[in-house]
Order: structure tokens, then sequence, then C-alpha cells
């Protein structure tokens, strides 16, 4: 068995191995993800059809400039962009960009392709902004909002060449541990008593929610981003996750089938990280490096 990162050993014992389970679920969506807007934020709420966005314009500038949509995480099932409220206010401070959080409908009463299609509402939006350079503009997320930012990227690529509406691509995508392939709940990987927050059972969970209706020997294109085969002409990516993350095995390789497509990767592995856990253990060193690592990737690519 691996061991935990030093900086997360003593925190990781005390917490589960998996959150989702079918009789958490009525309570991580009625109580869990109102509780989680209380992390607080100082964004704005717009109204979309359907879905909403939460828009953080206090350190941009009046001329139109770079901008981020970020989704956020929950396993496909709950969740709340205010859970990431605190991180959001910090990348819009220091990159001078607009922030756009996207609040997107939940599976299993809202499968694919609901979700995305929230999130592409979300997209289109904020390309459109009269403050916002759409030429400029980075996805980015985390666990299944990771999931989320990777399968826009597809959509909207291949919308180019399907005679659907066209919008602006994203510049750039940030992919914090995405989960990108439903195959990994029932697969191999890391030990499974050795995983925290996200386990296979969790996992089997959101997938099946998500994919409910769907054939899940050819699910529906996008719906799986780590089942796409044609990688090409996506943005470049950074992605970051943990040795002890159920999503390591299919992250590196959604990062090293990147590559091979002519697409620019930075992968940054956390060397015994579990799912989450620079949330879970927000003031440990190594969680703090990792957060700076994401905004330093945003940094490089905003100079270019």
């Amino acid at each position: 068995m691996r061991a935990f990162h030093p900086d997360l050993a003593s925190r990781a014992r005390f917490l589960p191995r998996g959150v989702a389970r079918w009789w958490t679920l009525h309570w991580l969506q009625r109580v869990a993800s109102p509780f989680m807007a209380l992390a607080g934020s100082r964004a704005t709420r717009v109204d979309l059809d359907g879905c909403g966005v939460f828009v953080d314009r206090t350190a941009a500038g009046t001329a139109p400039g770079p901008a981020l949509l970020w989704i956020h995480g929950g396993g496909l099932m709950f969740g709340h962009p205010h859970q990431d409220g605190p991180f959001l206010a910090r990348l819009a401070d220091r990159l001078g960009i607009v922030v756009a959080a996207a609040q997107y409908r939940f599976a299993p009463a809202h499968p694919f392709p609901t979700p995305l299609d929230d999130c592409e509402q979300a997209w289109r939006w904020l390309v459109s902004q009269p403050d916002v350079d759409p030429t400029r503009v980075i996805i980015g997320g985390a666990s299944a909002g990771g999931h989320l930012a990777a399968a826009l990227c597809q959509r909207l690529r291949d919308s180019r060449s399907s005679g659907g509406t066209p919008a602006p691509m994203p510049a750039f995508q940030l992919l914090v541990y995405p989960m990108l392939d439903d195959r990994s709940a029932r697969g191999t990987g890391p030990d499974d008593r050795q995983l925290r927050i996200w386990d296979r059972t969790s996992n089997a969970l959101g997938w099946d929610g998500y994919l409910r209706g769907h054939n899940r020997d050819a699910p529906p294109p996008c719906s799986v981003p780590g089942r796409t085969e044609d990688l090409a002409g996506l943005p470049p990516a950074w992605i970051g996750v943990g040795t002890l993350d159920l999503f390591h095995d299919e992250d590196v390789a959604y990062a090293r089938r990147l590559e091979e497509a002519g697409v620019d990767v930075a992968l940054e592995i956390v060397e015994g990280a579990y799912h989450g856990f620079d949330a879970a253990d927000e003031r440990a060193p190594v969680s703090r490096r990792f957060r700076e690592a994401q905004i330093a990737a945003l940094e490089r690519h905003l100079a270019r």
C-alpha cells in the first residue's frame, strides 16, 4: 500500500472513503449543497434558462479582457458554485479577470445531456459579455466540474463541423482531478482502502445517474470524455491529480492521449494525495502548492 502524503496523513485517517451512497443522496442534494453555499461568494447571480451563473467582476477592467468559466464538483449529483468561492475570488484578484461559476442541474433527476447543456449555456453567455474577450476565455473545473469542462471542450469543437451554431473555443482548460471515465467505477487502480471522499461506489452512483437512459456500452458523444477517441483540436490543458485518487489512472491516460493528439498538456501528479485533498485539507502545505500550481498555469497561459 502507498502511504498518504505526510501533509495529509493525519486528516486522511478520519475521512470517509466515499460520501455518495443511495441513502445519502437526498441529504447531499437537499442539505449539503445549500450548506456549501455558506462558503460565501462576492459574485452576482445571473439567471439563465433553467440554470444560472455567478459572476465576479471585482478585479476586472472595463475593456474586453480574459475570463474564466468555472464548474464545481459533486459527482454530477450535488454541490454549489459557492463551495469554491474563496478560491475563485483569489483567481479574480490575482489574475484581474472576470470569473463566472456555472450552476447546473443535477443527475439523476437531470441526466445527460442537461448538466452539459446548462454549462454550454453559461459558456455562451460568458463569451457574449461586452467586457469579455471571447478569444481569451478559459474553462476549468474540479472533479465532476472537470468532467463537464472537458466534455464542453469536446462539444464546442465538434459543433464547428456538425452544422450547429458555433461558439468560441476555450483558450485553455484547467482540469482538477477530473471525473473522465465511467469505467473506473468497476476497474482497478488505487487500493480501495486508501481512497478518500470518492470511491468506486460513489463513482458508480454518479455515472449511473448521469448516463441514465443511455447505452452504457456505447455512450453518447461527449457524455464520457475519457471514451472520446479523437482528441485533436482541443485546447491546451493543465491536469492535476493525486496518486491515491480513484481518477489518477484515467486522468494520466487522458493527458497522454491529448499529447498524442498534438495538444499541449501539463500534468501535475501529487504523490500520496487523495481525491479533493486541497479542499478537505486546504491549509496543508501540499494543498497550497497544488492550488498555486493551478494559478501559475493560468498566469502562464494569459501571459502568452
